[in-house]
């Protein structure tokens, strides 16, 4: 029996959001029960502009990185690409390598096919090495390669790691690192995907063909307080803050040598808003004998954002936006660095057209890479998926995913991340899963449409493979499973099990962790290597739990909830062994698996087809970010009828909600017809609102997820 929580919702809170985003009550409602409280994390639902993305620029390293790649373009070099078999590495590879070769540089692409461990090999950068090259990019890869990268360099091979899995205490060297989870590695936001990571390289080598690149900019403005004028600088380069300085002086009391501006002013390039009145406030406060080089940047803004062309800074920052969700930011200088960077985001647009059109076929990859690798979807997560489902649903599918799309009879339809998770994903997964990842890669990056769609053919072909090799060995799984939970302290479920296929462990460990509630680790042998994956739950690191057992591993590595190894056959005793002693000291959090939170309870009143606009502002839906749950009071069922065929059947009732009547699906619950409720029975309900689409029309539907009958008073 769940229980339904749904958790009081202070009334000063909810105005409190409806007044200062201008949002509905339900939609404050639903954010506060759900955490989403700080403006910085609301700007994320309610906003899909690019501009709130974070800058490619805040990684540390990002420019070293751009330089390097460069310098390979100038003089010649070979380079290689060198990705992970899965969804996330094939687009992260891809999204690389149609930048790279635009830009001239000699490229080639690898990924691990057959039974290749993760990750770079030195076999590779042995081949590598023979034919010359010089520079290796890893994507969703790199990071627990120490060794491998120490022996590329030995051979004079440059390598820059970009990736995002959970980084090792000694991080490789010599390498250029862009991994959001490393520590100094400058970008706000951890949880984003190896694919992104090459997006926001491939960001920023288009931003390097600007003549922005490394140039730095100050931009200044002047207040005046009290009797005082507050002097504001700010040091941008590459679109991104360096530096801060803020002076506050009394005309007269002091020249302007004794201050810190000379030093910080020195060489740089100043705009200001408003150059006359700039320069009168600063004569003010300085005298006639001082000249600042100014140049107003006003009336170039107000060409591009006509809008703003008789604002103040003042008033200009009261219409900005990023400073409504980010109160900090609310300063003069602050909403002049940021109208400034939107301007040059919309010169830059205009500038280079084609890499407004290049990001938009990247933005796709990057969105399924974020379903794929189960990134949570907050933050600029959800502007890269709204993005990427907003080309597709656009019609402007990206070559190879048009044709997968196609043999899925998905084109025309509404695509959602959902459809990507359970349509889409799987498939293009199934080429890696079954040892051939480059068949994903050449889907997408084949030019010839007619190769495309052979190409789609045969992966379709390969998925219908993987589904037969998962329940194959998710049977295998179970018959030991249960025996393994009470040996590892009913914490941990262990699987080795020689007929499960390596390419499927994953997400037979996902299945024995779903089923259990208890992390679950399944791994097969492949020659005299075991291959294994875990995947966890109830906060238990599945890379901290690994770590325990390093010095058994060849190699392993993944993220908190799932995580990859191998090692020699040879050690599977001792592996078993030391799995049992650490079992106990896993630590779980409570479950809740029971427990089901209500996102808002809706009165018949409000259930009519508009409502689907709020569930809408809530999409894309995935990790940290389900679909919305709805509970409802005393509906009556004014029709019930049992559907489906075989020994599982389906509910399909009426609900009388006034206005109007909704049907409702209770997928799996025909049983509970005349057990629990009946035809005119008035019923809580609990359920999520979805679209029915049938014969082309599109219809709000209620999927009901528990009932319960009102006892009559």
């Amino acid at each position: 029996m769940n229980t339904w929580n749904k958790k009081p919702v202070p009334r000063e809170l909810t105005k409190e959001l409806t007044e200062t985003y201008g949002i509905d009550a339900l939609t404050a409602a639903i954010l506060i029960r759900r955490g989403v409280m700080a403006g910085e994390d609301i700007q994320y639902f309610l906003e899909d502009d690019k501009r709130f993305l974070h800058s490619p620029f805040a990684f540390t390293n990002m420019e070293d990185a751009v330089d390097r790649i460069l310098q390979a373009r100038d003089e010649g070099e070979k380079v290689l690409i060198f990705g992970d078999r899965d969804v996330d590495g094939v687009t992260g590879t891809t999204v690389l390598y149609e930048c790279f070769t635009s830009l001239g540089i000699d490229t080639r692409w690898r990924l691990p096919g057959g039974n290749d461990a993760y990750g770079l090999n030195k076999a590779a950068v042995d081949e590598f090495a023979a034919d010359y090259g010089t520079l290796i990019v890893t994507i969703d890869c790199g990071i627990s390669n120490g060794e491998e990268i120490a022996y590329a360099a030995s051979l004079g091979i440059d390598v820059i790691v970009l990736d995002h899995h959970n980084p090792p205490e000694t991080l490789p060297s010599p390498a250029i690192i862009m991994d959001a989870k490393c520590a100094g590695a400058g970008y706000p936001f951890a949880d984003i995907s190896g694919c992104a990571v090459a997006f926001k390289t491939t960001s920023a080598l288009r931003f390097a063909q600007s003549e922005l690149y490394k140039q730095e900019i100050c931009l200044l403005s002047v207040r005046p307080v009290n009797e005082a004028y507050t002097i504001s600088c700010m040091k941008v380069q590459n679109l991104v803050q360096k530096a801060v300085l803020e002076e506050t002086v009394i005309p007269g009391s002091v020249p302007v040598g004794k201050t810190r501006l000379p030093d910080f002013l020195r060489g740089q390039q100043i705009f200001v808003w408003d150059g006359e009145q700039t320069r009168n406030m600063l004569t003010a406060v300085f005298g006639t004998g001082v000249e600042f080089n100014l140049m107003d940047i006003r009336p170039e803004i107000a060409k591009r954002i006509p809008a703003v062309a008789g604002l103040s800074l003042v008033r200009l920052k009261s219409h900005s936006k990023i400073a409504r969700y980010n109160p900090a930011k609310a300063t003069e200088i602050e909403g002049f660095y940021n109208i400034f960077v939107t301007y040059m985001h919309k010169q830059l647009a205009a500038q280079f057209p084609r890499h407004e059109q290049a990001e938009e076929r990247e933005l796709q990859l990057v969105a399924l890479a974020a379903i794929a690798d189960v990134m949570p979807l907050k933050n600029e997560n959800r502007i890269f998926l709204r993005h990427g489902l907003a080309a597709i649903n656009a019609g402007r599918v990206r070559p190879g995913l048009l044709e997968l799309l196609s043999h899925r009879d998905l084109l025309g339809k509404r695509i959602t991340s959902t459809t990507l998770a359970w349509q889409v994903v799987p498939v293009l997964n199934a080429a890696g899963r079954l040892g051939q990842p480059e068949l994903a890669a050449e889907l997408f990056m084949e030019e010839t449409p007619t190769k495309r769609d052979a190409l789609a053919a045969k992966i379709v072909e390969l998925n219908n493979q993987r589904k037969r090799l998962d329940a194959e060995s998710f049977v295998y799984a179970k018959e030991s499973a249960e025996t393994s939970i009470a040996k590892h302290a009913d914490k941990l479920c262990v699987v080795i099990d020689e007929r499960i296929h390596r390419g499927v462990s994953g997400l037979v460990a996902g299945k024995l962790c779903g089923c259990y509630n208890i992390p679950a680790i399944v791994a097969t042998v492949v020659d005299d290597t075991v291959i294994g994956s875990m995947r966890s739950c109830r906060s238990c690191d599945a890379t901290k739990f690994l770590n325990k057992m390093d010095g058994i591993f060849l190699n392993h590595g993944g993220h908190n909830s799932a995580a990859g190894f191998s090692l020699k056959k040879d050690r599977m005793d001792e592996f078993m062994q030391t799995l049992e002693l650490l079992a106990p000291t896993i630590e779980l959090t409570e479950d809740t698996s029971g427990i089901v939170n209500v996102d808002a309870e809706l009165p018949p009143s409000y259930l009519k087809p508009d409502v689907l606009n709020v569930v809408d502002a809530f999409e894309p839906y995935g990790e940290k970010n389900q679909p919305l749950t709805f509970m409802s009071q005393s509906l009556r069922i004014i029709d019930a009828q049992i559907t489906g065929k075989g020994e599982r059947t389906h509910l399909k009732l009426t609900l009388d909600c006034g206005e109007h009547k909704w049907p409702a699906m209770f997928w799996g619950e025909s049983g509970r017809l005349h057990r629990d409720f009946d035809k005119g029975d008035s019923v809580d309900i609990l359920y999520e609102i979805k679209r029915n689409l049938f014969n082309g029309m599109e219809t709000p539907q209620i999927i009901l997820k528990d009932i319960r009958r009102r006892e009559a008073n």
